[in-house]
């Protein structure tokens, strides 16, 4: 699998919040009683966004990001924000 690059934004936004190859921040998601591990801030480029079947996150959106480690964490679309030093006019 090779990693994505980082999206140049040449084409105008659509109604996603992130689209593929974005840079972000925030913080991990970690779903309700998991015991293996917490909430842990997190940068890195977004590979995917929502889980590609309609309706399936309609209440709760989530997209993953790849972090510079090659490893991925899953995040709240909502607790999520581009990273503003990489954001490219």
């Amino acid at each position: 699998m090779t990693t994505p690059r980082d999206n140049p934004r040449a084409h105008p936004r659509t109604d996603a919040p992130f689209l593929v190859g974005d840079r972000v921040k925030g913080t991990s998601y970690v779903p309700p009683g998991s015991r293996k591990e917490g909430p842990e801030p997190f940068e890195g480029v977004v590979v995917q966004v929502g889980s590609g079947y309609a309706g399936v996150d309609a209440e709760r959106a989530l997209l993953w990001v790849r972090l510079d480690d090659h490893t991925e964490r899953q995040a709240l679309v909502a607790e999520t924000e581009l990273d503003q030093e990489d954001v490219r006019k």
